[in-house]
């Protein structure tokens, strides 16, 4: 988490201090906007980070429901007992 909130603040504030200049702002301008693009872009990647830690916990806890519903599947099928299948009661005949 830690990771990508500096860089997230990194990038932000990359990204806006290269836009003032080109923009040809004053420098106390472009810096101090710099500075708001860093906490933004800090707030960004921390959100989008933890949607993607969301996603990756979700789809670990469905591959593992998965793969011990499989294992369920090979235990029953293996209590089957393989064999002659016994034949059926005539039709219409009770006991």
């Amino acid at each position: 988490m830690k990771y990508a909130f500096l860089a997230g603040g990194f990038t932000g504030f990359a990204l806006v201090t290269v836009a003032g200049f080109t923009a040809g702002r004053a420098a106390d301008l472009v810096l101090r906007d710099a500075a708001l693009g860093c906490l933004v872009g800090a707030l960004l990647f921390r959100w989008f980070w933890s949607v993607v830690i969301r996603a990756f916990t979700e789809a670990m806890t469905l591959k593992r429901i998965a793969a011990e519903a499989e294992e369920e599947n090979k235990a029953a099928a293996k209590a089957i007992p393989v064999g002659p299948v016994p034949a059926a009661a005539p039709a219409g005949r009770s006991r």
